[in-house]
């Protein structure tokens, strides 16, 4: 593993950092970003990213630049996209980086490190990758020997090290246009007339085993309904998971609550949860936008890693089906399956956490 250290003088003017992952993971990127300005309040930062995921950073303001890869190019013919990852390749080199921190673990990555010409090139010194080109490709490797024992966030940071940046005490953020806060305030004005508190709950992942059982979802939000609050429901626009919604509605005693499933954009869904009273979710980049955002959250959590994927913050409370019933190892999850791992949760522990929260 390369143990070169950067020259005292290093201070780059132009950063590239890469992350090719789900929406989520590219929000716990932010506190790395966060370490970065701090350490280089000069430098210009940019992100390379899947280009779904994009709407989680294009409104972070210390963000100069996002290339993307489509993940699309590919149902264009092999030559448009050879052509499409040559001009990512090329955009990539007239930024003239500096330093790229790569935290992916793809090829891909890698060989864009390697192509970028910056002086320095950061990756991780995964046992999979354990050959010339991956070490070409980074002048610097950092060891993944601690990754299980951290969250992901204290993961990204570790590729920090070799700039002597402390990796301690950064936040997650998640930023949203003043358009998005308008557009979200309207279509709840429609919805929502008396303009009270409200609790945002997302039910849904795009994986069934993530969920609760839906007549506990219906018994919660009946639970909490109150003349004080409104109850502001919200998923994906995804076929599976607004029929869930529709289901969970139908269950309901109380029919007041709020439905805006499948209407918001990601920076507009942040701008709603970023004015709740409370937010109840389950394992999903919604809850790390709240954990993000220090909204009150309250995340129920079944079989996924919850020490490298619980919320991020202080001002949540997770609450883990493994403390009712044994699960199955996460890695052993098939992720379509529609067993509802989270149904040893019960109905009156969340009521009453999110009670707790409400009375606050």
């Amino acid at each position: 593993m390369a143990t070169l250290q950067p020259s005292p003088m290093f201070t780059p003017k132009s950063i590239l950092l890469i992350k090719l992952r789900h929406h989520g993971d590219m929000l716990l990127t932010t506190p790395v970003i966060r370490a970065l300005r701090q350490q280089y309040p000069q430098a210009s930062i940019d992100v390379l990213l899947y280009k779904e995921t994009r709407p989680m950073l294009q409104a972070h303001p210390d963000i100069r630049h996002i290339h993307f890869i489509d993940r699309n190019w590919k149902k264009e013919g092999a030559w448009q996209h050879i052509k499409h990852e040559v001009a990512l390749v090329n955009a990539v080199r007239q930024r003239h980086y500096d330093l790229v921190i790569n935290l992916a673990d793809q090829w891909r990555s890698a060989i864009i490190t390697a192509f970028s010409g910056a002086k320095m090139r950061i990756g991780f010194d995964y046992r999979k990758r354990q050959n010339a080109i991956w070490r070409l490709a980074h002048t610097h490797r950092v060891s993944t020997e601690r990754h299980r024992e951290l969250h992901t966030v204290e993961q990204n940071l570790v590729a920090l090290t070799p700039l002597n940046i402390p990796l301690e005490g950064y936040s997650a953020s998640m930023h949203y246009a003043e358009t998005d806060g308008q557009t979200t305030q309207a279509l709840l004005a429609e919805l929502q007339p008396s303009a009270k508190p409200y609790i945002v709950i997302q039910p849904t992942s795009r994986w069934l085993f993530k969920c609760w059982e839906d007549d506990k979802m219906a018994a919660l939000i009946d639970s909490l309904a109150s003349d004080e609050w409104d109850i502001v429901l919200t998923a994906a626009p995804d076929k599976k998971e607004l029929t869930m919604i529709d289901n969970i509605l139908s269950l309901c005693q109380n029919r007041r609550a709020i439905s805006l499933a499948g209407k918001l954009t990601l920076p507009q869904l942040a701008a709603l949860i970023d004015h709740a009273k409370l937010f109840i979710g389950v394992d999903s980049a919604p809850m790390h936008m709240a954990a993000a955002l220090n909204t009150p959250c309250i995340a129920l959590f079944g079989p996924t890693k919850l020490k490298q994927w619980r919320p991020w913050g202080e001002n949540n409370r997770v609450i883990w089906a493994g403390d009712y019933a044994p699960l199955p190892s996460p890695d052993s999850i098939d992720t379509k399956t529609e067993t509802r791992y989270l149904s040893a949760i019960p109905l009156e522990d969340v009521v009453n956490a999110a009670r707790n929260y409400l009375d606050e």
